[in-house]
């Protein structure tokens, strides 16, 4: 909301500094950040410090000390410091004055309210500011409860504020009544200092000096004491319903049974080291038994009888390898699942491509991501019902959450369900990535990233309602030919994996499709074509398209036979062709159609000014057409005579069949593929400036491979990326349907 006061407040630090320091302040009238970084690099200035920046640090926390130990009306130096701190203590909700540079009564009073707001007016009584609460001043940290803030929690934050910010490396943290990954720091400093740890030692981590010191402080019914309230505090930030207290009574008793049942600790009613564990870190206690694990390592029998050994029941393993190269045991191998199965293990699928980063994450890639592990599921055996959990390996902040990793979701349950729902949809990720995904219908259990501690969307969090593995620790076990090494995963019971399989439909060739599956193939398509924008009339103008969804799946439909010829030759996926084709054919428009038509005026009646364009059902240019055939000619793996792209001749002759002869043009897609394996360029850099090349052509080449393959084919258009990253769920629609022909 805009506030007259803080408008001021900007106005004055861009008025006076604002070519002094390298930054200004949005006049907006709203508290943000750029007004704190302008407000900050304001008092750097008046101290005197040359390296300006936006991080109140150690070097101007030092230097305000070794100057103004506490500031008041006594010792601000000038007027404009003062206005420095009026200004925040206007964008904080006090009343800093007039912004007249005068460390009057109102500033001193706002100094006192806001003492009292943060708990430290008993250890820092009076009107003045010392070096820490003038950094805390210029943050946005909140010291009123917020709308959504909680009065214990609050209750917590102002009590580590009051009794710790005299220590060295403790600094006043938010008292709104929400938790946060600080207000978890605050409160490990708080356990740190109780241990006795100097300062200069104590740094707010969940180390293994702390986690040494705090077995030896278990807290338990009738306990009372400082240990007693550090832990009920860890129970108020776990959002567990209890208050701040030093005495240990029945009533928090029965809430710690509560979570540790939750969290799936032995419910003893007790504050031992790893309930507290749990509390204070998303790991908790790293040495507690695990049930599950997840690995890239393959499941052979002897290292089965490891897991067995361990204790372990359910594991997690990969459904596909995003690398053709590197970890070459990451997704399941063949045989492994029956391995499973006989040694009386259980299986949870996983499905992860790069995926660590937002840009990996949008509806489309969903879409895509649901249909391919379907499919791989189907491959490796895995029953309908079973859960494969989707990761999101990357410490999601909510703005990337809302723009990136929901709309992922919605396209991952659109997927299956265009599938027949043959799966249900898990996630893998942060505790606030799987608790937002859970709370939007899209997931129907959590596998919690919970090693990451250092995570945003873990610290400060509670563990989903909805959690069904929550990763601990990484462990290597048994020796030998049985070693491996393994994230270990606390399992709730949530999800049990699968310990029966469909036998796995190995890599055969493609056969002709079944005839009555091409209505469903064509409403999946037509579905899919629909939700990114693409329905079957669509443009306006010159970009109206000209081929409906029905017209392209009848022209795919027409050519089965040479598709499936064209796949067993250069064994070859069916889908790359037909999705090339298809994907052709429904970006056709009245502009392209013009362009065709200055071709043939230029080649009959020289009155045209364009030699060639992309023409026919494979949107194939004569010129990328005759490259093709003349690479595979060389490589005999097609026959007939070369040609020169630079004659007009054989262009023309070669643009004639693309355009007319539906079969040629089916063929030469099938040999543009071939090329690309080879080391054909695509997009609008120069050859050798974009991925690995792919393979050679084969029946399992890794999703990277067959995007990087359709991408190669569609070199000629200037929306390569969007339009390839879009056309990869349409190739895993007709990989769904190829595969139940070949494993009819």
């Amino acid at each position: 909301m805009r506030d007259a006061m803080v408008l001021k407040a900007q106005k004055f630090v861009n008025s006076v500094y604002g070519s002094r320091i390298g930054t200004t302040a949005p006049e907006s009238g709203e508290a943000d950040w750029a007004t704190m970084y302008a407000l900050t690099r304001a008092l750097q200035y008046e101290l005197g410090i040359t390296a300006l920046s936006d991080t109140f640090g150690p070097t101007t926390l030092r230097t305000l000390t070794d100057k103004y130990p506490e500031l008041d009306a006594d010792t601000v130096p000038s007027p404009d410091f003062c206005r420095i701190l009026q200004a925040g203590l206007y964008c904080k909700g006090y009343d800093g004055g007039d912004l007249d540079g005068v460390y009057g009564t109102r500033v001193a009073q706002a100094v006192t309210r806001m003492k009292t707001d943060m708990g430290v007016e008993q250890s820092l009584p009076g009107g003045g500011l010392t070096p820490k609460l003038v950094k805390a001043l210029l943050t946005m940290d909140g010291y009123v409860p917020a709308a959504s803030g909680t009065g214990q929690v609050r209750a917590v934050q102002q009590w580590l504020n009051g009794r710790y910010l005299n220590r060295q490396d403790f600094y006043v943290t938010a008292c709104d009544g929400l938790v946060s990954k600080d207000s978890v720091k605050a409160l490990l400093f708080g356990v740190q200092y109780e241990l006795g740890m100097a300062d200069g030692t104590a740094n707010g981590n969940f180390g293994p000096g702390t986690q040494s010191g705090l077995k030896a402080h278990p807290v338990k019914l009738g306990d009372k004491g400082v240990f007693v309230r550090l832990f009920s505090a860890g129970m108020v930030l776990g959002r567990r319903p209890v208050a701040l207290t030093d005495t240990f009574d029945s009533s928090l008793a029965a809430a710690v049974r509560a979570f540790q049942t939750f969290v799936a600790l032995p419910a003893t009613g007790e504050g031992d080291f790893a309930t507290f564990a749990s509390l204070l870190a998303s790991f908790g206690d790293q040495s507690r038994p695990a049930k599950a694990c997840d690995t890239i390592a393959k499941i052979t029998p002897a290292r089965a009888a490891s897991l067995k050994a361990a204790g372990i029941a359910y594991v997690g393993r990969y459904l596909t390898n995003p690398s053709a190269t590197s970890l070459p045991e990451k997704a399941i191998q063949p045989g492994e699942l029956a391995v499973i199965a006989q040694q009386g293990l259980r299986c949870f699928p996983i499905y992860q491509t790069v995926g660590n980063d937002a840009s990996h994450f949008d509806y489309v890639a969903g879409r895509t991501a649901g249909y391919a592990a379907v499919n791989a599921a189907r491959d490796h055996g895995f029953r309908r019902g079973s859960r494969i959990f989707f990761a999101v390996d990357f410490d999601a902040i909510d703005a990337e959450i809302t723009a990136h990793v929901l709309p992922h979701f919605k396209g991952i349950k659109e997927a299956m369900a265009d599938s027949g729902h043959p799966y249900e949809i898990g996630v893998y990720g942060s505790r606030k990535v799987c608790e937002r995904v859970g709370a939007a219908g899209c997931s129907t259990a959590s596998f919690v990233a919970d090693l990451s501690s250092a995570f945003d969307g873990n610290a400060g969090h509670p563990l989903p309602r909805d959690w069904a593995y929550d990763q601990f620790a990484v462990r290597t076990l048994g020796s030998g030919d049985g070693q491996l090494d393994i994230d270990a995963d606390i399992a709730s019971g949530r999800d049990t994996g699968q310990g029966v399989f469909d036998r796995p439909r190995p890599a055969v060739p493609d056969v002709a499709l079944d005839a009555r599956q091409v209505p469903a193939l064509r409403a999946d398509l037509s579905r899919y074509m629909r939700s990114i924008g693409r329905p079957d009339a669509g443009g306006v103008g010159s970009d109206a398209r000209l081929y409906t969804n029905t017209q392209a799946v009848a022209a795919i439909q027409e050519q089965d036979g040479l598709i499936t010829e064209l796949s067993t030759t250069h064994t070859m996926r069916k889908a790359l062709i037909q999705t090339a084709v298809y994907w052709a054919m429904r970006d056709y428009d009245l502009a392209a159609r013009s362009t065709d038509q200055q071709v043939a005026d230029h080649h009959l009646t020289g009155s045209g000014s364009v030699r060639d364009s992309h023409t026919g059902i494979g949107e194939i240019s004569a010129s990328d057409a005759i490259q093709a055939w003349n690479h595979c000619i060389g490589w005999g793996l097609a026959t007939g005579d070369h040609r020169d792209p630079g004659k007009d001749a054989d262009l023309w002759a070669v643009w004639q069949r693309l355009n007319k002869d539906n079969a040629f043009s089916v063929r030469t897609a099938a040999l543009i593929h071939l090329w690309g394996t080879r080391g054909r360029p695509g997009g609008q850099l120069p050859p050798g400036d974009r991925v690995t090349t792919p393979r050679s052509m084969r029946l399992d080449l890794a999703e990277f491979e067959i995007t990087e393959l359709l991408r190669r084919y569609r070199a000629w258009d200037p929306d390569v990326e969007s339009q390839t990253h879009q056309c990869m769920a349409v190739y895993q629609i007709f990989e769904t349907y190829n595969s139940i022909a070949r494993n009819a």
